[in-house]
């Protein structure tokens, strides 16, 4: 490149600031307004939204193993058992199945599940497993049981 005077040379930064910010609009190109075209709002714009994206990957691996415990409860609740006997008796019965295979069971193999259930329950007694003491709730007071003095 040839500059015919000192002000072209200190305004041309070459072509390593094109492709610096070319990287930072690529990623704010779904952006709405200013944060898409505007360099300096830009890059801090792209910044949160890195954060985010982090904070976001860590999160959906909470979110998602606190669904299949949901899950997985929900179906050791249908069949009477205890969650924790139930992959205690699995466990035992060498059945080595993961929360997440066990929930998607639970969820869309009922059947599957229900021999599952099964095959603890009968372990858990073999075993003398006996799952911990839930205090039943035998009366629930509502707002018209109660007697008006």
């Amino acid at each position: 490149m040839v500059f015919t005077t000192v002000v072209n040379f200190v305004r041309s930064r070459g072509p390593d600031e094109f492709w610096r910010k070319r990287k930072i609009f690529k990623l704010a190109a779904a952006f709405r307004g200013r944060s898409r075209n505007c360099y300096s709002i830009s890059i801090r714009a792209v910044h949160r939204a890195l954060v985010y994206a982090t904070k976001g990957r860590k999160l959906k691996k909470l979110d998602f193993a606190e669904l299949w415990q949901t899950r997985l409860t929900a179906g050791c609740e249908q069949h009477d058992v205890n969650p924790y006997v139930f992959k205690e008796s699995l466990m035992r019965s060498n059945i080595l199945l993961n929360r997440k295979t066990l929930a998607d069971l639970a969820c869309w193999e009922p059947f599957t599940f229900k021999a599952l259930a099964d095959i603890a329950q009968k372990r858990a007694l073999d075993d003398g497993i006996t799952p911990p003491k839930e205090n039943k709730v035998v009366y629930v007071a509502k707002r018209g049981s109660q007697k008006k003095t």
